[in-house]
């Protein structure tokens, strides 16, 4: 394993728990209407804020030179606007990232999203949405979706990291899996308390 491209590496150390994330997904019915569809953009919204201080980080921008752009906490909120659901007040963060390679885990799971959001977005257009309303979180970014993975992911993978802060990374990984699993959990909460 420890040949294995870091980006490889997280993949494989993620695969079951992006798995039965999916799995906690579907079971919310996101797509079924615009209703079901608002608390997942609130969990979106809540995920993106808490990593826009990794987005906006000067040492982390030096190492992904589009970084700061990438971030979708405001294009979250926009939808969360058009689909006229209030912003969810933002929850006690988890502890930040411990490390620079911890970060480095976060920040693979919020961009490789990116990949996943193109299939998301064509179940959003029978509800009326696409990446000009509701759905601006799941838009193509500049320059192409494949594109910008592999950009980010060469970046990644060149970095010299030692085995001790690859290991780092895949706990950040498995850790920002996690968070997005709860804040899932507890936008549909809330939107079943105020329903």
């Amino acid at each position: 394993m420890s040949n294995a491209l870091l980006s490889q590496r997280l993949n494989q150390a993620t695969h079951a728990v992006h798995e039965r994330l999916d799995a906690a997904v579907k079971a919310h019915d996101p797509f079924s209407s615009r209703e079901n569809f608002a608390p997942f953009v609130a969990a979106q919204y809540l995920f993106q804020s808490q990593l826009q201080a990794l987005y906006q980080d000067a040492e982390l921008n030096q190492l992904f030179d589009d970084l700061a752009q990438r971030c979708r906490a405001q294009q979250a909120r926009a939808d969360l606007a058009d689909l006229e659901t209030d912003v969810p007040q933002t929850l006690p963060a988890t502890e930040p990232p411990a490390s620079q390679a911890a970060a480095l885990g976060w920040l693979f799971v919020s961009e490789g999203s990116k990949l996943g959001a193109a299939f998301l977005l064509k179940r959003v257009a029978a509800l009326g949405l696409d990446q000009h309303f509701g759905a601006r979180h799941l838009g193509e970014p500049a320059g192409g979706r494949a594109e910008g993975w592999k950009r980010f992911t060469r970046s990644l993978d060149a970095l010299p990291l030692s085995e001790a802060q690859q290991a780092e990374a895949e706990a950040g990984a498995l850790a920002a899996f996690e968070r997005f699993a709860e804040l899932l959990q507890h936008s549909y909460a809330r939107a079943s308390a105020h329903a």
